[in-house]
């Protein structure tokens, strides 16, 4: 039978009806298209696809799987790798990782490995009865601050191979950037809870509404006699453009805003945290959060939603399918597009009603690509004389973040580069005994499956460090 060249499209809610609710946008494959899509892969020698994925996920084994009609089997293939198969396959950019290294993308389209895996991760979750037994204690204590992708995939690990673990986590809800920084309508909250839940099943305790750094240091973790401490609190600090009228009201960072909106639940009819409702909204930045940040403000009620960044179509770094909904949806994208000032007015009288906003406005200059930077990229340069004014209600900053500074401000002898990031070496320890790190808290803000490898490599120092004593 000819190979299929086009990989499965994946079933979607309409963009007139998904704008204006917070339901997931992808409906997931049906098994027939399961089944057709798993057909595609070649089952290729040197697997390259595995290579692509920092967790090395077995994926020619796992579609092998599913081909067998084994979905049950699939699942537990691909959690020898990954504890976070439902999340991985919902938020990873498997388009530049794994499938840009399958075979078939040579000639045709590559398989949907993505696709594929949330299949799977969803058969089990549908279907499972059985929880995760867990393992005899080696006697071991680990401490994990942060129970985002990276330090999940740690404790995960750990907890597999018999160690007491235990993650702090500041806020009051289990799951870091994946609960907090992604939408409900990208990856549900049940999605994550559930994940959470399978790894509470093999012993890890999860301790909330704890800030390492406050509540309790590094030193008193070792002191109540955890052994190791792996660091993965993220990248927390949103950077702004310092540029005039940012400190208006009605300017957020996407931190805050999308926090507000997953967990502080903005999107109620009357809410306690309240956020924007109507008006017209101006996101500045072109990565996955500031699609996140467009198409949550859309079904927040916002009238009219743009995207502003300052380079092309060709340069947006956000997912091609994230972008795609997003122009599905309505958002408009200024791009090539420079915001210099927020607009609008300071009267005192305004503060007294929170209904009137401050700002009135975003003030940009259009730009153009000249020469490339150190990075290769085209460099955007300002076109003379093109300033114009996009009349807005809010703005919603989204140019990066960086590792949050509390740890490093109040742990002795951990050494940090000039971003913040926390330095380590190749197996993730950090320039103080015992203490390991990874995810954002080290590179920055990046990807889920990143974080998730640094949390894998840290798991297995630790237990090489801890198992030789």
């Amino acid at each position: 039978m000819a190979l299929e060249p086009k990989k499965h499209e994946m079933p979607t809610q309409e963009p007139e009806v998904r704008a204006h609710n917070f339901k997931e946008v992808a409906l997931g494959y049906t098994e027939e298209i399961a089944l057709a899509e798993a057909a595609r892969c070649i089952n290729c020698k040197n697997r390259p696809c595995v290579s692509g994925c920092p967790v090395n996920v077995h994926i020619p084994e796992f579609i092998s799987k599913i081909k067998a009609g084994d979905y049950e089997g699939a699942y537990q293939e691909i959690s020898l790798s990954s504890a976070l198969p439902a999340v991985c396959g919902r938020v990873c950019p498997q388009e530049t990782q794994c499938e840009s290294k399958c075979t078939m993308g040579i000639r045709f389209e590559p398989v949907g490995i993505g696709r594929l895996e949330r299949f799977v991760a969803d058969y089990h979750n549908a279907n499972s009865k059985v929880a995760p037994v867990a393992p005899e204690s080696n006697g071991h204590r680990v401490a994990i601050v942060g129970s985002g992708p990276s330090g999940l995939t740690c404790a995960g690990d750990l907890a597999k191979l018999g160690y007491k673990v235990t993650v702090f986590e500041a806020l009051h809800t289990a799951g870091g950037v994946l609960v907090y920084g992604i939408p409900e309508f990208r990856l549900p909250k049940a999605i994550v809870a559930k994940e959470v839940d399978t790894l509470k099943a093999l012993g890890v305790e999860i301790a909330t509404n704890v800030v390492i750094g406050r509540t309790l240091t590094i030193d008193e973790l070792f002191e109540e006699g955890y052994e190791a401490v792996f660091v993965g609190s993220g990248a927390g600090l949103p950077n702004f453009m310092n540029i005039p009228g940012e400190a208006y009201k009605g300017v957020y960072s996407a931190n805050e805003f999308l926090t507000r909106s997953n967990l502080m639940k903005a999107y109620l009819d009357d809410p306690v945290t309240p956020i924007m409702k109507g008006g017209k909204v101006a996101v500045v930045g072109g990565g996955n959060v500031a699609m996140d940040a467009a198409r949550t403000a859309l079904r927040l009620g916002a009238e009219k939603v743009y995207i502003v960044y300052r380079r092309s179509m060709d340069e947006l770094p956000a997912r091609k399918e994230e972008v795609e909904h997003a122009m599905e949806e309505g958002i408009d994208f200024q791009l090539l597009t420079n915001p210099v000032e927020i607009l609008g007015y300071d009267n005192p009288e305004d503060r007294r009603d929170p209904k009137n906003g401050f700002v009135t406005g975003i003030k940009c200059i259009k730009m153009e690509l000249g020469e490339p930077d150190a990075n290769g990229r085209r460099r955007p340069v300002a076109v003379p004389n093109s300033e114009f004014a996009l009349d807005v209600d809010a703005v919603v900053m989204s140019i990066g973040t960086s590792p949050n500074p509390l740890i490093k401000s109040t742990t002795e002898g951990l050494e940090v580069n000039s971003h913040g990031g926390i330095i380590v070496n190749e197996a993730g320890l950090t320039s103080r005994a015992n203490v390991y790190a990874g995810g954002d808290a080290v590179t920055g803000a990046a990807t889920v499956i990143s974080a998730m490898g640094a949390g894998k490599v840290a798991a297995k120092a630790i237990h090489e460090a801890l198992s030789a004593k």
